[in-house]
């Protein structure tokens, strides 16, 4: 029964509207944020996460026409976009300050480490965003990168600091059966990649969103029940129920940090930010304000839902809102991929924030 109650209540407030805004559902789905560690708890009441983007001359961290790990669908600059701002913002809370990275104290107190990142493009960027801003320290030192199917490993040779990246869209399984590609939301057999490490960083969403041809499965499947589509909030609660299941089993909270990155928004449809006629194309400023007009998604509802009840720490990077502010820090057209990104970040720019948030929680 405690599980059925959160799933028909998410039934309910995707027929009200998709677009409803999490405020207006926190009061039915009574997540309890307090029992799992968000940038709330640091500095006493500091909460890391609400404040605002300054204009920083110091910025950005790192020069990407020098680091050798921004993959090419990130670096902005290398496909020609001619403003260089975005890169210029920091973020400052409100209420305290937020310590600046330091590359030299985090290999320090991470030598011979593990870390890695788990999910999507997305953590892709971060991935990429960590390396160069450790790479901008110590330039000189000897590093390897080696990619084997969903696996990829940065190693930082004079430190013995390892960075991974483990491709999962889902966190749950993507398998190749029979009846064509299944989503197996009650399933993880991957997760085998996932242990030994010092510090686990998850993160997923945007692939839950897709349909027609650029969706990937054609199935999801649950207790050996297949479907021909369900409700992707509903998908999505049952599937990273399904991750925070195999983090309360698998994890040793005495060998290993997680942390569960929020919600990266899109900014695909101006009238989020109050301008209906634009996307992110050709944004040069972020978005000047406490409250972003679009509201908080119903994904950040269920990610606390989730977090709330899972019985191992884990740190929420709750980065929805202050990603939201940033309009302007997209590809764009500038990626070399896709002619209008706005839904992945450029690099130097928004992940390395991210990052500084992880190095804040890492050692607050």
């Amino acid at each position: 029964m405690g599980f059925l109650l959160p799933t028909l209540l998410l039934c309910l407030f995707v027929v009200f509207s998709l677009q409803t805004k999490a405020e207006e559902l926190d009061p039915f789905f009574n997540a309890n944020v307090s029992s799992f560690s968000s940038g709330r708890k640091l500095a006493g009441r500091c909460n890391l996460f609400r404040g605002k983007w300054v204009y920083d001359p110091s910025y950005p961290l790192y020069d990407p026409s020098t680091c050798p790990f921004i993959d090419p669908q990130f670096n902005c600059q290398k496909y020609g976009r001619p403003d260089k701002q975005y890169q210029k913002y920091r973020w400052q809370p409100l209420s305290c300050p937020l310590p600046r990275f330091n590359a030299f104290d985090f290999l320090a107190k991470y030598r011979g480490k593990k870390i890695m990142f788990v999910g999507d493009s997305l953590s892709l960027n971060q991935f990429n965003s960590l390396a160069c801003m450790i790479h901008s320290w110590v330039p000189n030192t000897r590093t390897t990168f080696i990619k084997q199917d969903a696996l990829s490993k940065i190693t930082f040779e004079d430190y013995g600091l390892q960075l991974f990246l483990y491709r999962t869209p889902y966190l749950v399984d993507l398998d190749r059966e029979n009846v064509g590609s299944v989503l197996k939301i009650d399933s993880i057999k991957s997760g085998d990649a996932w242990r030994g490490m010092d510090v686990l960083v998850f993160n997923t969403w945007h692939w839950w969103t897709h349909t027609g041809s650029s969706q990937p499965w054609d199935y999801i499947q649950e207790r050996n029940k297949l479907y021909k589509d369900m409700n992707r909030f509903i998908a999505f609660y049952k599937g990273l129920t399904t991750w925070a299941r195999w983090v309360n089993i698998n994890v040793n909270p005495a060998q290993t940090k997680v942390f569960f990155l929020g919600i990266s928004p899109v900014h695909y449809e101006g009238k989020d930010w109050n301008q209906p006629a634009k996307s992110c194309m050709s944004e040069t400023q972020p978005f000047f304000g406490l409250k972003y007009p679009a509201g908080t998604p119903v994904a950040w509802v269920v990610v606390n839902k989730v977090l709330s009840r899972i019985k191992k720490p884990v740190y929420f990077l709750d980065v929805t809102t202050l990603s939201q502010y940033r309009k302007d820090a997209h590809p764009e057209g500038y990626s070399g991929i896709m002619a209008t990104d706005c839904s992945h970040w450029c690099l130097p720019g928004l992940p390395d924030t991210w990052n500084v948030l992880l190095h804040a929680a890492l050692f607050g």
